[in-house]
């Protein structure tokens, strides 16, 4: 039985030999538009902080990760799906409003790599975004153009908000980045078709997660560790006949940019507050990261899916950040992050996913914590993701932006221009 469910799912059981990250050479390749790609080995930031050091969240028989905090208390799975079920039993459940729709807008393109100076941001449902830097570095985040985030095509949560564009409209992708394993943040068919359409491009993926790539016949795949960061240089070539190789690492400052030269990029694997899955039988055996970008003079924080507190069981008027809760103990990772590889240009934070809250705080953060987040990491703006899309939890569609912008309001912040949400399909700059 398990081997038939492993196969519906479509991972295999990772062992401990496929959770060990590269420590030596490279993987070198052609990327699209007459470039071709190289990318040095994962190795640890000489500055990460001591527990990362310490491998303090990789559990201790070597088979999975861990949150190492105080912060991440959750429910055992099983005691959050009884929840789920009592309240919709019960009739206590809210049946999210998903009116009026979202405005979806047709995304437009730059025209050439270098047609802009600004970092560029396309918001295409729940946590995907497509990056234009200035640099022409093109990266795309957790790709799921999918009807249904699901292992099959039914049953599953079913899209209510279309997707903006095809895979196809995409007009450069150098790398892909994954935030974990769940379902509506990794899709097999949507990694697939991009690697057919642009079979050179890099996937950066957490610890763990290589060998689900490489089954599925992805063979420019690298894997980090929390903490570990990779240097990613295109340099002008012919992109047929290229060859992935084993090429030196370079442990050194990434290489500078300039207006004629290669496209470089630093990339570094980072924690968060979440966990991961495929089955029921691989709970937290793959790793789950948020990820820093930088090139071109502008940097990225994304972070993928994340929570920040465990809020208890509270009436529904209570303020979870009035006294008592606001002491509650938050994730330390976020301004470990700030202090050692902020500031950032523009942070991609999720917001949605969060009801009810004594049920999803540890691993899902609402509006009030991703305000929160932004602040410790250090990003002077940001994009609101993970909403929108699909319902996995129970608050309306339309819910996160509004919290927002109370939380925003009640902090004395402006509504617009600081943290924001946009159209599915909108670009924004920064």
């Amino acid at each position: 039985m398990r081997r038939i469910l492993r196969t519906l799912f479509n991972l295999r059981r990772p062992t401990p030999a496929t959770m060990t990250a590269a420590t030596s050479g490279t993987v070198a390749g052609a990327a699209a538009a007459g470039y071709a790609l190289s990318v040095s080995a994962p190795l640890l930031a000489t500055d990460a902080p001591a527990d990362a050091k310490n491998k303090t969240h990789h559990n201790k028989s070597g088979t999975g990760f861990i949150n190492p905090w105080d912060s991440w208390k959750p429910l055992a799975p099983l005691s959050i799906i009884s929840n789920i079920l009592w309240r919709r039993i019960s009739g206590s459940a809210n049946t999210p409003v998903l009116t009026p729709p979202l405005t979806v807008q047709t995304p437009s393109f730059l025209p050439s790599r270098t047609a802009s100076t600004a970092l560029r941001a396309t918001w295409l449902g729940h946590a995907c975004v497509y990056l234009e830097f200035p640099s022409g570095l093109r990266v795309l985040l957790d790709p799921v153009f999918e009807e249904r985030c699901s292992p099959a095509g039914f049953p599953g949560p079913k899209r209510y908000t279309p997707i903006p564009c095809q895979l196809g409209d995409l007009p450069v992708v150098d790398v892909v980045v994954i935030s974990h394993s769940h379902y509506d943040h990794l899709s097999l068919p949507s990694v697939m078709e991009l690697a057919k359409l642009h079979p050179k491009a890099l996937f950066a993926v957490p610890l763990g997660l290589e060998s689900w790539f490489k089954e599925a016949g992805i063979k420019s795949v690298v894997e980090l560790d929390w903490w570990q960061e990779i240097d990613v240089t295109l340099s002008p070539a012919p992109a047929e006949g290229m060859e992935w190789e084993v090429i030196a690492a370079n442990a050194g400052a990434p290489p500078a940019q300039t207006a004629t030269g290669p496209i470089t990029a630093r990339i570094s694997c980072l924690p968060c507050q979440h966990t991961s899955a495929r089955t029921p039988f691989d709970q937290a055996r793959t790793l789950w990261a948020s990820w820093a970008i930088k090139s071109g003079g502008k940097s990225v924080w994304f972070g993928g899916d994340t929570g920040y507190r465990t809020v208890p069981k509270l009436p529904p008027t209570v303020d979870d950040y009035s006294e008592p809760y606001a002491d509650l103990p938050r994730c330390p990772a976020f301004k470990d992050i700030g202090k050692l590889r902020g500031p950032f240009d523009l942070g991609l934070i999720p917001i949605g996913a969060y009801d009810p809250r004594y049920l999803f705080s540890s691993m899902h953060a609402d509006p009030a914590d991703a305000l929160e987040i932004m602040k410790d990491t250090g990003c002077k703006r940001a994009l609101g993701v993970h909403w929108g899309t699909w319902v996995l939890t129970e608050e309306d569609g339309g819910a996160p932006p509004k919290r927002l912008k109370e939380v925003l309001r009640g902090k004395g912040m402006p509504e617009v221009g600081v943290f924001d949400v946009s159209d599915v399909g909108e670009s924004k700059e920064y």
